[in-house]
């Protein structure tokens, strides 16, 4: 069992409400041949990759590493998809509760990534991981523009 499957389903189990049962195995395996040497992963989370709450067959597994963050779906007969955002490109995020389900949008400087159908209770957590690691991140960048 690779290390982000496990953080996956620690996630699973704090916050089983979201719509999250899809391949998650192989959705974490697509991350974690990605990963580079010295990258750990410090947080992982699944939800859908789509702007739309009826779509539930859009599952992805989305890590928080000690570098970027990584988004894996693996697809039904071959082939994956596979995003990742850097500190340099974040801009910013947006949480949105709704009645059964929340969803996050992060926006980059060149695309909004979607990821629905969370848990409601799960929202505050993850905001706070990928807030609290950008904001540390962001630091480093401003640092060596201004050093350059």
């Amino acid at each position: 069992m690779n290390d982000v499957y496990k953080h996956v389903l620690l996630y699973k189990k704090k916050f089983p409400g979201g719509v999250t049962w899809w391949r998650l195995k192989k959705h974490s395996e697509i991350v974690a041949q990605h990963l580079n040497p010295g990258e750990k992963v410090m947080y992982a989370f699944a939800g859908q990759k789509n702007d739309k709450f009826y779509d539930l067959t859009s599952t992805c597994v989305v890590a928080l590493t000690n570098k970027r963050i990584m988004i894996g779906q693996k697809r039904v007969v071959w082939g994956y998809f596979f995003s990742t955002i850097t500190p340099d490109l974040y801009n910013d995020m947006q949480v949105y509760q709704g009645l059964i389900w929340g969803k996050i949008t992060i926006d980059t400087v060149k695309e909004e990534v979607v990821i629905s159908n969370l848990a409601k209770d799960s929202l505050r957590e993850i905001e706070t991981q990928i807030t609290e690691f950008m904001m540390k991140e962001k630091k480093k960048y401003s640092k060596k523009e201004i050093e350059e």
